[in-house]
């Protein structure tokens, strides 16, 4: 029997042993109870029955009346995994200019049902939704994710296997005397991290396609491995 149905039974007691005696206030001193309290516990028993005998939280049964809408309400929490940086100020005019009537407060208290007050906890939300949902981040979102996450700031990217991905990239090394700007034309392959590298004295495109034939493909072939895609950062060499 829980807790709340123990007061119930005693509550139930009293009325009884009022009945039985005939007496009020010698029931109460009994049963340790005030009249005030007796009274209220029979107009509770007569309204509604056993039940008007539970103890209840004081407040609101239920939803608050001025909870919004769950229309509202997700696009509130749509709209703080896409800006979690975003006070409830400046999203409450944003959800305006796309239709969505709510106010401040109205913002902050979907924050605090869903545990999100705080601009570290809507950043916990978006790189756990990053992890579970791959979702495909926009330039905002990988910025500040960036900033808030060292973790998500030295990830990798994620290949199947070993040709998945191949990254080309081109550095500059330094400039040596009678050989003048010398560059490093990288590649990388991002399943095994295994690396090729050459130096240039130019980075011109000609010297990634040169270490490609070179180095990397005949080194695949001889593996029995073919590269799926390969990726550089549009730069002009």
């Amino acid at each position: 029997m829980t807790t709340k149905r123990k007061v119930a039974r005693r509550k139930m007691s009293l009325l009884e042993l009022a009945t039985e005696l005939g007496n009020v206030s010698k029931a109460c001193k009994i049963m340790g109870y005030s009249r005030q309290q007796f009274y209220e516990i029979r107009r509770n028993y007569q309204t509604f029955g056993a039940e008007g005998l539970l103890d209840r939280l004081p407040g609101p049964q239920g939803p608050h009346p001025n909870r919004v809408d769950e229309t509202v309400e997700q696009a509130i929490l749509d709209y703080c995994l896409t800006h979690p940086t975003h006070g409830p100020l400046r999203v409450a005019q944003q959800l305006a200019l796309q239709g969505v009537q709510v106010s401040s407060g109205g913002v902050r208290g979907v924050w605090s049902r869903h545990g999100l007050l705080t601009r570290h906890e809507r950043l916990l939300r978006l790189e756990k939704s990053v992890r579970e949902q791959r979702l495909e981040l926009s330039d905002e979102q990988i910025r500040v994710l960036e900033r808030f996450s060292p973790e998500f700031r030295d990830r990798h990217i994620e290949t199947r296997h070993t040709g998945d991905l191949v990254a080309v990239d081109t550095f500059f090394v330094g400039t040596l005397k009678g050989v003048g700007r010398v560059y490093l034309q990288s590649v990388i392959d991002c399943h095994s991290r295994y690396a090729w590298g050459r130096l240039y004295t130019t980075k011109l495109p000609v010297t990634a396609v040169h270490v490609l034939n070179e180095d990397v493909l005949p080194f695949f072939e001889e593996h029995a491995a073919r590269i799926s895609t390969i990726l550089s950062d549009n730069g002009r060499e």
